[in-house]
């Protein structure tokens, strides 16, 4: 059962009893600097004025496609991982189907018309996907928390995973309230042979002007069928890490941030050699770089953080897997082509 979970209401949010919640805010632990209003403001003539070079692929990004009836012949007495692309996983665990972070929109954006746009499609298309046992979502930003995806997945998913607050956009988009799990940090829910927890991150949320920071951000550690998982939604480099290890480690697999960081928010976001010592610090055996290879969110090059991360990994003797989007593998199985290199 959920321990200390926070009801969801119909309505509108519940006033969260947590720590680090405080005036209508979730905040980090311990707290970030916050930017003052005229260093965002020259962030924001920034984004306007620098030269992007190299931050959209010129050649078409690999993609392994995936079908139904191939997700459906894989045995159910092993667990399976397919990256999507950016934060996006698929998991067949023993016969059941999860999805982290599912993004399948065109763009990571509140519009349509505008805003980053994928480099490539997803392995497979959301309507095609087999009936969705859970879906796990790490925080309320538009590469994590997709509406299309969400509304299309709605019937076919039997129950969600969500940090404080984020219960109420699901509402909204007509998930029924009774599939939703409403979790804090370090609160956990158990189910047959799977325990899965919510731990914390150093990182932000927000989807509109002036609702910054009233859900809550996060990542997941999983225990399911004698295997540890950790998915780490985004986070900047923090002590945190060491904490999850501690408590809930070795991990087997560890899928972790490793993307669109850059100076003006390190706090916020990993740099690919942060990402590795994270990965260090949970005490996790494979590292799956995520966050990366589909959306342009930052000033660096499109291959930097696969560069930087393999690099890192390398120096620090740390096992990295790279698998191709729609590539079928296990915890056991280490993809060790880095295909990216090469590529224009």
């Amino acid at each position: 059962m959920l321990n200390n979970s926070i009801k969801a209401d119909t309505s509108h949010m519940e006033v969260p009893q947590s720590s680090h919640f405080e005036n209508g805010r979730f905040h980090n632990v311990p707290p970030v600097p916050q930017r003052s209003t005229s260093e965002n403001l020259a962030l924001w003539v920034r984004f306007f004025t620098e030269k992007k070079v190299d931050t959209v692929p010129e050649s078409a990004i690999p993609v392994v496609t995936v079908t139904r009836t191939q997700l459906n012949a894989l045995p159910n007495d092993d667990l399976f991982v397919i990256k999507l692309g950016h934060s996006s996983v698929l998991l067949k665990n023993h016969g059941e189907y999860w999805l982290f972070d599912p993004v399948f929109g065109e763009r990571a954006s509140p519009f349509s018309f505008a805003g980053p746009k994928r480099f490539h499609n997803p392995p497979i298309q959301l309507e095609d996907l087999p009936e969705i046992e859970r879906v796990f979502i790490s925080h309320n930003h538009y590469d994590h928390l997709d509406k299309p995806s969400i509304k299309l997945l709605k019937d076919k998913t039997q129950h969600f995973y969500v940090p404080q607050g984020v219960e109420g956009d699901l509402q909204k988009w007509g998930v029924a309230e009774s599939k939703i799990q409403v979790f804090d940090w370090w609160q956990e829910t158990t189910s047959g042979q799977h325990t899965i927890r919510f731990t914390p991150t150093q990182h932000f949320s927000g989807r509109a002007m002036g609702d910054g920071n009233q859900t809550l951000w996060g990542s997941w550690a999983i225990t399911s069928h004698g295997k540890s998982l950790y998915f780490s939604g985004d986070s900047g480099y923090f002590k945190g890490f060491k904490a999850i290890g501690e408590r809930y480690g070795p991990f087997d697999l560890a899928m972790i941030e490793t993307g669109a960081y850059d100076k003006d928010w390190a706090h916020i976001h990993m740099t690919p050699e942060q990402s590795v010592q994270a990965h260090q610090d949970l005490n996790a055996k494979v590292m799956v770089p995520i966050h990366n290879g589909t959306f342009d969110l930052a000033f660096h090059t499109w291959k930097d953080p696969l560069d930087r991360v393999a690099a890192a990994a390398e120096a620090q003797n740390v096992t990295l897997s790279t698998p191709i989007f729609g590539e079928v593998f296990t915890v056991k199985d280490v993809q060790t082509k880095r295909w990216w290199q090469g590529m224009p």
